[in-house]
Parts: structure tokens; sequence; C-alpha cells
């Protein structure tokens, strides 16, 4: 029997007035032993939208196309008895067209809402105690402001359009699970799912819970890592480039993903570290050094936590490095997350975090170096 949500959840202090943690733990105890686990993984609604982030219209688009998911044999008895068939598909075809777990996204669902199913309020209407709506609790302030508003660019929050009405709803099923897929995907899904859901609900134990609801819905019993995202699906990272030349290097470089790593590679079927990075600016009409130890030294530096899309960022990793003398570079396409060529028996060219990898030595910006400047200098003329 699937039981409604209830309780509240402890990460609520930051939009709640500042409730202590140890408060939460107490008020914790007292419910009664017996109905505990059912009681935490099936909680009140949570406002987990702690940070902002960019709409990504264009995969609103490639999400609305036809022909959404249907189960599978991928899905777990728990799943087919479990998730309403509408919310299912939605499921499925966003988490494939963002390129995230469907099962992440439908364990976010049954912990925030019982997949939309909660008589509790901010579900259908108004907002919880903290600010938040929707099946997937949005605050409201990072869905975008407003609960339902007109999609356009330059949006600041997660309002997504998954029923082409061109509105985002954060009531709406479709522009929930659309703007929850799009959340996870920019904060480090499919790849680093614990921070990904770490940054939905800023909480270790909903982590776990959300985890463990995902295994239970996967017919392996494991979660899984999907296929790459549709390039329809990487304005998110394209929109947030500060200029039309960094916007076409992340176009390019974000077109090969999937591709395996070569060593010496520069396309058009593998590239190595350096190989995808160099060719990347060559399809901005920019020229700079091809490896990585010609690379480091020609951007200008820039400090961590001041780097934006299209900045390079370098370790000390392979043979002959040092932290003077990186061996492995990655292309910053959001903060703290990279498109990186890494190695051979490390799976194709994918979007990873790096703020969690060791060894970093530092962060260049490319096209702040004189031979790039006077190169777009003429483009420009």
């Amino acid at each position: 029997m699937t039981v409604p949500p209830r309780g509240t959840s402890a990460v609520r202090r930051l939009a709640s007035g500042g409730r202590s943690w140890r408060l939460i733990a107490v008020a914790l105890v007292v419910i009664v032993p017996v109905t505990l686990f059912a009681s935490i993984i099936l909680m009140t609604p949570s406002p987990s939208m702690l940070l902002g982030g960019g709409a990504d219209g264009n995969c609103a688009e490639a999400a609305t196309g036809p022909g959404a998911a249907t189960p599978g044999t991928d899905l777990s008895k728990t799943a087919r008895s479990d998730i309403p068939e509408d919310y299912l598909a939605l499921y499925k075809k966003f988490g494939k067209q963002i390129g995230v777990q469907w099962n992440v996204l439908a364990a976010i669902g049954k912990r925030e809402t019982n997949h939309g199913r909660s008589s509790l309020p901010g579900v259908r209407s108004g907002t919880n105690y903290a600010g938040a709506a929707g099946p997937m609790q949005f605050l409201v302030s990072t869905w975008g402001g407003q609960a339902k508003m007109k999609i356009e660019p330059g949006i600041n929050g997660y309002a997504s359009d998954g029923d082409g009405d061109g509105f985002g709803d954060v009531y709406n099923p479709a522009d929930a699970i659309l703007g929850a897929a799009k959340m996870l995907k920019r904060n480090g899904a499919p790849d680093d799912l614990r921070k990904a859901i770490f940054v939905y609900n800023r909480a270790t134990w909903y982590v776990d819970q959300v985890l463990e609801i995902a295994k239970r819905y996967a017919a392996t019993g494991e979660i899984g890592v999907p296929a790459e995202a549709d390039p329809a699906c990487d304005s998110g990272f394209v929109d947030s480039a500060p200029d039309d030349v960094v916007r076409q290097i992340l176009q390019y470089a974000l077109a090969q993903r999937g591709k395996p790593y070569r060593w010496g590679g520069t396309g058009p079927d593998a590239f190595d570290c350096s190989g995808i990075i160099y060719m990347a600016y060559r399809n901005a009409g920019l020229s700079i050094p091809r490896t990585t130890f010609g690379q480091w030294p020609f951007g200008e530096r820039i400090e961590q936590g001041e780097e934006q899309p299209g900045d390079l960022v370098f370790f000390n990793a392979g043979p002959g490095t040092s932290k003077d003398n990186p061996g492995h570079v990655g292309m910053v396409v959001s903060p703290g997350t990279m498109i990186e060529a890494r190695c051979t028996l490390c799976g194709p060219i994918k979007v990873t975090t790096y703020r969690d990898r060791p060894n970093i030595v530092g962060f260049t910006r490319p096209l702040r170096n004189d031979t790039v400047l006077a190169q777009l200098k003429r483009a420009q003329t």
C-alpha cells in the first residue's frame, strides 16, 4: 500500500527561517519506530530547489516531439505497480531526452509527492510551508519567480515547457518533470548522481533514499547509466555561454559526446583530451596549440571559482606530468562540469564533474591570449 507523504525534511531549515538540525532530529525520534522508515521515505513535499539555473528552451521543444516513451523491460514489478502510467511515460521520455536516469527522476517524484498523488498543500495549488510547489516540489523562486510563466530566452530558473503549450507550469507534471531532469543534468547526472541529487535536496539521507527507490524501480536492481543526452538538449550549457564565440566552441565539443577516446585523435570519429578542445576552437575559427602541454601555458590563468564556459581545466595526470606540467585537460561547460576525453578505458567522451577530482593544476582562458584576440579582431573586420 502506498503511504501519502508526511512529516518534514531536515534540509528545510534554509527555507523555513533557520530551524536547527538538532530540533529536526528530535522531532524524528518521537515518530513511532514501526512507521519510521515509511514516514521518512514518503514525507512532506520538499522545497528542493535550493540553487537556481537556466531554462533550456531547445530541450523543451525536443521533448515535446512525437513518441513518448512507454513501459519496457527495464521496469521492475514495483515500478509497474507503483508509478502511474502517465507519470512513467514522462519520466522515461524526459530522462531519455535530457540524458538522465528515468528511475532517478521517478524516485524523486515518489519521494516528493508520491507521483503527484499527495493531497498535501503545494502539490496541485499554492505552496507548502516553505514555498515549494508542484509534483516535483520546486521552490517557486527557482522555478522562475512565478508558478506559471511564458517560456522565453533568458529565464532565470528551471521553468520548462514539457507539453508544448509555450508555458512553464510548476503544477503541470510534464513541465515539472522536464525541469527536474534539467536540474539533475546541470548538477552532475547521469555520472555524479549523489552530487546531482544532493543539490536537489541538501541532505545525505535524502540522497540515500532516492537512490534506494531508484534501484527498486529498475528491473536489474541497479540504477544504471543512460545513453548520452540528445545533442538537441545541449542548450542548457550552450545558452550559458558568455558570447557567440564560446557558444560555437561548446556546440562543437558537446556534439562529440559518445565518441571514443583515441590518443592523438582530432576527430571526426575519436579524440584525445586536447584534440577535442583544439578542434572545438578551430570550429569557431580560432587556432590554439594542439597538445595539453602547449595549451597549458597558452591561455591566461584564471582563479578557481572564476572559470566560465569555454575555459580549460588542467590536471596533474599521465606519465611525466607534474603540478607545473599537466598532462590532462577538459573544457568547462558550466560551473563544476566539463566535457572531456579522458582515456581509452574511461568510456566515451562525456560531460563530467571536476570539483571533486584530485590533482587539479589550474584553469586558463585561451580567449585572453594575444594571438586569439588578434584572430577575433580580424574576424570582426
